[in-house]
């Protein structure tokens, strides 16, 4: 029996070297990562029921011999690229804890003193400087658009904003309550019709 080139990739039947196969017309069956290689019409037709392809063909090859084969491998070997090498860790500076902040420079009379944050290991919500909108402004002036026909000012972006801000704490609230690191939609308050 002749040495095995490549097992039919439906039925798992020897594809002997220098022998008669198939193969799928579509090109992303025959890449050199996934090469779809098969013992029979029956068996790319299998294959063909399982991608769904719109246009394709079994195109009939014969396998290259056992040398061919070596040297293509080697050379696939030599000019493959060689795998990125994990990056070294870097060391980032101690990030200054939000929570404290120094009053005045410590004296015999004067210390540090910390928030209450400190306390849970949070920080304070009142401290939490975040000015961005949380809104899509485009779909907020089209839902009042829609609904009403009106127009909507870009200040109402912020304001809305404020409002998410302030159900957003309320959620993280609920959620600590409940010894819970994950805010879920049952900790967001309902709203009022």
């Amino acid at each position: 029996m002749a040495e095995t080139w490549l097992l039919c990739s439906a039925c798992r039947t020897d594809i002997p070297y220098s022998s008669k196969y198939f193969q799928c017309s579509v090109s992303t069956c025959n890449r050199a990562r996934m090469r779809l290689v098969f013992c029979s019409v029956g068996c790319w037709d299998s294959h063909l029921a399982t991608l769904r392809h719109r246009d394709a063909w079994a195109e009939d090859k014969i396998a290259p011999s056992k040398a061919e084969w070596e040297r293509e491998q080697a050379s696939m070997a030599a000019s493959a690229p060689e795998p990125p090498r994990p990056a070294p860790p870097q060391v980032r500076p101690a990030a200054p804890d939000p929570a404290r902040r120094v009053v005045a420079a410590p004296t015999a009379s004067s210390s540090v003193t910390a928030t209450p944050a400190a306390a849970t290991g949070g920080p304070v919500l009142s401290e939490v400087t975040d000015r961005d909108i949380l809104v899509v402004v485009s779909k907020l002036k089209k839902y009042i658009k829609d609904r009403s026909g009106m127009n909507c000012s870009d200040a109402v972006a912020d304001v809305l904003s404020d409002h998410v801000r302030v159900l957003c704490d309320e959620s993280i609230r609920a959620a600590g309550r409940d010894e819970r690191k994950t805010v879920l939609d049952r900790d967001v308050p309902r709203a009022r019709r």
